[in-house]
């Protein structure tokens, strides 16, 4: 019984430090993208070349003002691009996913796994 016990210490202590950075070669672990929406933004554009900005809050179903506000915190980050023009008379907000925020994304995918096998039981 002490045995498990101090093995589930030592899992879990392994499992922070993988959240904490330490699973992916020293790196750190990115809180920006931590954040639901933002992660489900990140996740979305990589499957597509581009996204309104009305198509991706109706799949997210966010808020126009939800998703305007964490899009830009991605957008200054240099995760994703922003282009806004008009198609006819309507304007129109383009969305798409950045090689910085490509290569961010799959660190974080693999700070999680790390973080997913170090504690998962044998």
């Amino acid at each position: 019984m002490a045995e498990r016990r101090a093995a589930a210490r030592k899992d879990s202590a392994t499992g922070l430090r993988a959240l904490r950075g330490g699973a992916v070669a020293g790196e750190s672990f990115d809180k920006l993208i931590h954040e639901p929406l933002r992660l489900a933004i990140l996740s979305t554009l990589a499957v597509r070349d581009s996204l309104s900005f009305r198509d991706l809050r109706d799949l997210l179903e966010a808020t126009d003002g939800n998703l305007s506000v964490h899009a830009r915190k991605l957008e200054d980050s240099g995760y994703l691009t922003c282009r806004k023009g008009f198609h006819g008379r309507v304007p129109r907000t383009e969305f798409a996913l950045t090689a910085t925020g490509r290569r961010a994304l799959e660190r974080y995918l693999e700070h999680m796994e790390a973080l997913i096998r170090s504690v998962k039981r044998p």
